[in-house]
């Protein structure tokens, strides 16, 4: 499996606190059966205002620690970028923030409130040549009351990640719930650990895919753990799942139109 969301990298964020448990953090998730994983690094203005450069060289000294421990996981970069209003000048300026230097990045709203305009900021990005990701959205608090936002933000060409743990109902009721909701509507596109530590945000991917395979076939099961996200490191075009889902259920929930021809003369006398 492909896992596009970690916070592996030790001491950048609030993820991994040390070396020690970044390797161990590899280690389990090279166990669970996960072969390249993403280290993506919480940008977040004001809070971790963390720096390509030092994604860049956190990615490469880690690579070489794994190679040090005889830990086979292969690694890429990249962040969990959240809003801000110049996104898409600073995805064009620092490569190092998107997935692997592709035009993928992860693109990480509020959790408590709906920003303004973000539909407007998706079509900007998209705009500039970029492919937001969009990241856990069944855990933002806001995505429940505004879920006609989230269908708009997949129209505007945003991909959508759920997190693992969602789906086995590791972050509640609600959480797993949207999760569920959104994969049997047909609009996840992978799924990811977004894994933080060793215990309660694991970087395992293997309960939750076997799960999608009950729920979906192991063909999506597939495509959302390999396929999707080997396409997005390679760089390769993708729509939004979403998209075509999105216009089934709107021609499965638009009433047929009712004719305007007169009814027949003989037609109206029968009640």
């Amino acid at each position: 499996m492909i896992d596009l969301h970690s916070h592996l990298l030790p001491g950048l964020d609030d993820g991994s606190p040390d070396l020690q448990t970044s390797l161990a953090m590899a280690k389990m998730a090279l166990e669970d059966g996960t072969r390249l994983i993403a280290c993506t690094p919480h940008r977040t203005p004001g809070l971790y205002d963390t720096t390509s450069d030092q994604i860049r060289d956190a990615v490469a000294t880690f690579r070489e620690e794994l190679k040090k421990a005889g830990i086979p996981l292969t690694i890429c970069g990249g962040s969990d970028i959240h809003v801000c209003p110049e996104l898409p000048e600073l995805l064009a300026a620092e490569p190092d923030y998107r997935l692997a230097r592709s035009d993928y990045f992860l693109f990480e709203p509020p959790h408590q409130f709906l920003p303004p305009k973000l539909i407007d900021l998706v079509e900007r990005v998209r705009a500039g040549g970029f492919r937001p990701i969009l990241t856990h959205p069944e855990r933002l608090r806001w995505v429940g009351g505004h879920y006609d936002v989230f269908e708009g933000m997949i129209r505007a060409g945003c991909l959508v990640q759920v997190t693992a743990g969602s789906l086995e109902g590791r972050f509640g009721r609600e959480a797993k719930g949207l999760a569920w909701r959104m994969v049997d509507e047909g609009l996840v596109d992978i799924i990811a650990s977004d894994a933080h530590n060793l215990t309660s945000r694991s970087p395992r991917l293997s309960a939750a895919a076997a799960l999608i395979g009950e729920a979906m076939g192991e063909t999506e099961q597939w495509r959302m753990t390999v396929e999707r996200p080997a396409s997005i490191l390679k760089n390769e075009p993708l729509e939004p799942v979403g998209i075509k889902a999105l216009e089934q259920i709107k021609r499965e929930q638009t009433p047929p139109a009712r004719s305007r021809a007169p009814r027949p003369l003989w037609e109206r006398f029968l009640r």
